[in-house]
């Protein structure tokens, strides 16, 4: 069973494992709102009951998608914690208008991003709102104003970021009445800047966890072709019996939990039977040497 623990101090309880909703839309047999019941059930029977959306999602379509699915089953709100970000504006089929993709954090697009989720959702607050990726435009103040408005107003539960670097979080949450509780960032065998630009080490140092995004780097670590990846699945293939016959995503997922600011990786898959696989990762606890001889294999050479 997935553990569940405060993402910071004082912050809210997640799962240990997140599901992510990015392409819920992409599979059209499973495109459809009792298939995805089935899904959330089914996390919540593994003990994943944190759900991880965006506005922009499935081009703005994945929230109604996700309140859609609610209404099948009203109880179901009250025993999953709901994820979503905003601040991402492109051209789409809503917004022919928009010419080019922009960001927009100010306080008021805040404001009514939130409050159309909450709409589209058919909910009553969001437990955590992210910050989608860093308005260059918008001063710290302006964005922190909005969050705030939303978490006094009782709209958000909590509010963090995503993709941010150590100054920007640093700026911004400088600027919060209420701490940023994580910043969800991309972290994989074939991503490790965390591990080097300085967001995990934060991370440790203000006791909150980070989401990790594409923990399979957009499914590129299951592309044998791709060198990398090659040696990552040669060395998974040495080390599967060690771990009672662990998988290639399922040691990739190890190594990431394996860190020390403790990530919630962030599942992306439409298939239940990937979806209990991957729980398992969770289980798995990896020797300190074979996560540096992932490492190694990821990079293609040995340690410094």
């Amino acid at each position: 069973m997935i553990q569940s623990q405060p993402i910071a101090p004082n912050g809210p309880v997640f799962s240990q494992l997140v599901y992510g909703t990015w392409r819920v839309l992409d599979d059209p047999p499973t495109a459809n709102a009792p298939d995805l019941l089935r899904r959330l059930h089914q996390c919540l029977d593994l003990g994943i009951t944190t759900i991880d959306t965006a506005e922009i999602y499935g081009l703005y379509r994945v929230e109604e998608f996700i309140g859609e699915t609610l209404r099948l089953d009203p109880g179901l709100r009250s025993r999953l914690q709901i994820v979503t970000k905003c601040g991402i504006y492109v051209p789409c089929d809503f917004h022919p208008e928009r010419k080019t993709a922009f960001y927009q954090a100010d306080a008021a697009r805040i404001v009514k991003s939130a409050e159309k989720s909450l709409r589209l959702m058919g909910i009553d607050h969001i437990d955590l709102l992210l910050v989608h990726r860093p308005d260059w435009l918008t001063p710290a103040d302006e964005t922190a104003a909005g969050l705030n408005k939303l978490l006094k107003d009782g709209k958000i539960r909590a509010a963090g970021v995503s993709n941010y670097n150590v100054h920007q979080f640093d700026l911004l949450n400088s600027r919060m009445d209420q701490p940023l509780v994580t910043n969800q960032i991309e972290f994989s065998l074939l991503h490790m800047d965390p591990i080097y630009d300085g967001t995990g080490d934060q991370c440790q140092r203000l006791g909150i966890r980070p989401m990790a995004w594409s923990p399979l780097a957009k499914g590129e670590l299951m592309n044998a072709t791709n060198p990398a990846s090659a040696r990552i699945h040669a060395k998974c293939a040495e080390l599967s019996a060690k771990y009672d016959g662990a998988t290639v995503d399922q040691l990739a997922y190890a190594w990431i939990l394996a860190h020390p600011s403790r990530p919630l990786p962030v599942i992306g898959t439409n298939k239940l039977d990937r979806l209990c696989a991957t729980a398992r990762a969770a289980q798995i606890q990896l020797e300190r040497e074979d996560w540096y001889a992932l490492w190694t294999a990821a990079k293609g050479h040995g340690i410094p």
